[in-house]
């Protein structure tokens, strides 16, 4: 809370406690870890390099206890808790009747979706928050299983109503259009889509969440790149259309799964896939 407040008051009246608390329990930490994790400055506190660090494990932590409470609670309902996390595009196109599937067939186990950027749902796995992941980076470590889940196009779309490159578009006139930016983390077709554009290029649009995209790109604001299976629905009824390149070749986009060796969980929910 400190982190995100900065200031010790603040923190204090946000946690119902008096400020000393906050101020013992930060020194406390300090004196346990042998380095500061604030720095004091005028009007409030900023984070060091060392609080950086810490404050990624304490979140991690945070996500740990909480996995473990709801495991625990779940235990007493159901057979089984299987978590399962993802990156958006993923999951808007391929995960969603998969998870149905296994959801009507195996109704004694509880789920629990998360949707996250491909490095975080790697890390999740690790601090075995998350059961299972798909995401675009493969996963090679000891103890896990990561094998290819599936391939997909990467597309350039826009409004048929919009598009004013009918016969294909160039890098430098994609550059000069308005561009809807979505960050997928892709790696390397996210590499690709940066690699576009100029560093530090100010997109006239940006947004977070792939699955957000399409509504824009129909009511004519732009062209975006998007997985072709996400759009699927949107090209068949004509709402979207395809931008061909003309100097430049979107890559292939392929998923990967990974889960911990030995997972029953996991390899049941993949005989659906």
């Amino acid at each position: 809370m400190l982190s995100k407040l900065k200031n010790f008051t603040r923190t204090a009246e946000r946690m119902y406690v008096a400020q000393s608390t906050v101020t013992n329990r930060i020194g406390e930490l300090e004196n346990e870890t042998g380095k500061k994790l604030f720095a004091r400055r005028q009007g409030g506190v900023e984070l060091t390099e060392e609080g950086e660090l810490f404050l990624g494990y304490a979140e991690r932590i945070l996500e740990l206890e909480e996995s473990f409470i709801r495991q625990v609670n779940t235990a007493a309902k159901y057979s089984g808790h299987l978590r399962i996390g993802a990156i958006n595009a993923v999951y808007e196109s391929e995960l969603y009747p998969l998870i149905g599937a296994f959801c009507r067939a195996c109704p004694e186990i509880s789920l629990k979706v998360s949707l996250a950027h491909s490095a975080d749902l790697l890390r999740m796995l690790q601090d075995d928050v998350a059961d299972i992941v798909f995401s675009y980076l493969p996963f090679k470590k000891a103890g896990y299983v990561c094998r290819r889940f599936s391939s997909d196009e990467l597309v350039l779309l826009a409004s048929p109503s919009a598009n004013a490159f009918k016969g294909g578009i160039t890098k430098a006139q994609l550059v000069s259009s308005r561009y809807l930016m979505c960050n997928f983390a892709f790696g390397e077709a996210g590499e690709f889509v940066r690699s576009l554009f100029p560093p530090r290029h100010p997109f006239g649009f940006e947004i977070d969440n792939s699955g957000k995209i399409a509504a824009y790109l129909k009511d004519g604001f732009g062209y975006s790149f998007l997985p072709r299976k996400m759009a699927e629905k949107e090209l068949a009824s004509g709402e979207l259309e395809i931008v061909r390149p003309l100097d430049f070749t979107a890559p292939a986009l392929v998923s990967y799964c990974a889960y911990k060796k030995g997972s029953a969980l996991a390899e049941r929910f993949l005989t659906f896939a």
